[in-house]
């Protein structure tokens, strides 16, 4: 478990540059509603990346990040070709539990916001499981403790 982390950074919110593909449209040429959720996690998964997290040592050690609820307003469409960017910042964390308040943004204009927690658990039982200190630590950091700007 002390390898999960390799580095300390400090990184409050992580913004990953998007383009919209035909694949991620449906035949209007407008994102699909559940793709918005696979934005959400590849910033999850960067943010924590940029943090200093390594996910394969988290999978050798036999732990799972699995989502445990999420919450989504779509505000306005995304559509072919668009850049868009989506965002991702840990607001709260605990013993097994990482909190994030994400958003899928175009030239500033918030598209979709949503919640997202994710709880660590061992692989082969799913039960949850502590995570350990250093990563509480990082996240304790890395938390925004104030409101996110929803104004791009």
């Amino acid at each position: 478990m002390g390898r999960w982390i390799l580095a300390r950074a400090r990184v409050t919110e992580y913004r990953l540059p998007i383009r919209v593909y035909i694949e991620d449209t449906d035949a209007g040429g407008i994102v699909y509603y559940v793709n918005y959720l696979k934005y959400f996690e590849r910033a999850r998964t960067e943010l924590i990346r940029a943090m200093g997290v390594d996910k394969t040592a988290v999978m050798e050690d036999g732990s799972v990040f699995v989502v445990t609820s999420a919450s989504i307003d779509y505000l306005m469409p995304a559509r072919l070709d668009d850049c868009i960017e989506a965002r991702a910042t840990v607001i709260g964390s605990g013993a097994a539990k990482i909190e994030f308040e994400q958003a899928v943004v175009r030239e500033g204009v918030e598209l979709a916001r949503g919640r997202v927690s994710v709880a660590l658990t061992d692989g082969a039982s799913g039960q949850p499981k502590r995570m350990p200190a250093t990563l509480r630590a990082a996240l304790k950091a890395n938390e925004n403790k104030g409101e996110v700007n929803h104004d791009g």
